[in-house]
């Protein structure tokens, strides 16, 4: 019970303050809950595919083959990778971590992971599109480019400031899960 607890403790306190809400403010703490509960509802309606799509990734893969293309040696191939799967994703940001830790586990650098991250927080290619349709491909491109800049200097910068023992701790963590 203690460890649910400690794991939990933030969700907790939130769901405390829900229903403290509830008591001294009802219209705000039944709107807090109702945002709550759609929120939760999107959440499991992302997660579950995104698992089974992990699980038969982690399968069908080999961790030398992912090595090859995403690991240390990959160089520009494997940041391009990274970008690749960042922008082809769908779904929101929280969906990436799952997906991150799945790819460190088969031996993608720490800099792929981060070009990965930064390209499906910021160029997803279906909200691209739509960007482009709305807005205007000169804008689209314009962004697209310092986005892009921004998410390579940011992970080269994230790469080279993270110490050998940090990497050790961030691979032994996502190998022990």
């Amino acid at each position: 019970m203690q460890d649910f607890i400690k794991r939990y403790r933030v969700a907790i306190a939130l769901l405390l303050i829900n229903i403290a809400l509830a008591f001294i403010l009802p219209e705000k703490g039944i709107r807090a809950f109702s945002i709550t509960k759609s929120n939760l509802l999107e959440m499991l309606s992302f997660i579950p595919p995104i698992f089974i799509l992990l699980g038969l990734l982690d399968v069908w893969v080999e961790r030398e083959k992912f090595m090859q293309h995403m690991g240390t040696e990959s160089g520009i191939k494997g940041m391009l990778l990274a970008t690749l799967l960042g922008t082809a994703a769908a779904g929101p940001l929280y969906v990436a971590f799952p997906i991150a830790g799945m790819l460190l586990r088969k031996g993608a650098s720490l800099l792929n992971i981060f070009i990965f991250i930064g390209a499906w927080s910021t160029i997803k290619l279906p909200m691209t599109l739509f960007e482009a349709s709305s807005i205007g491909l000169r804008y689209t491109v314009i962004r697209l480019c310092i986005n892009a800049v921004g998410i390579f200097a940011i992970a080269f910068i994230l790469d080279r400031s993270t110490s050998h023992q940090r990497r050790e701790v961030i691979y032994a963590a996502e190998n022990a899960s």
